[in-house]
């Protein structure tokens, strides 16, 4: 009798452990370090990231053409007259100013 038992004594142990290892790997798959909710999160953080550079692009773009219109080569009289209105606080002597 102990000849049989011991058999299946040494299949149950090693059904035991290789179902941890496939549980440890599933888990790991999942849940680890580079797994697949890991990767949602980043995926979701390149799109934000992604979202924040162009947001970015578009103010030095913007920034880019005014410098160019306020430039020796191009001058733009209505940004500068809007800027020099905006930093100085300037108003014509037509205007009347409402605060």
């Amino acid at each position: 009798m102990s000849g049989t038992t011991k058999p299946k004594l040494a299949l149950a142990v090693y059904l035991t452990v290789l179902l941890a290892f496939g549980g440890y790997f599933a888990l790991a798959s999942v849940q680890g370090e580079f797994g697949l909710f890991r990767r949602v999160q980043l995926e979701a953080e390149i799109t934000d990231l992604t979202a924040a550079r162009d947001a970015l692009q578009a103010q030095v773009d913007e920034m880019a053409n005014k410098t160019q219109r306020l430039s020796d080569e191009f001058l733009d009289l209505d940004l500068l007259d809007e800027r020099a209105r905006d930093v100085l606080g300037l108003v014509r002597s037509d205007e009347i100013v409402i605060y």
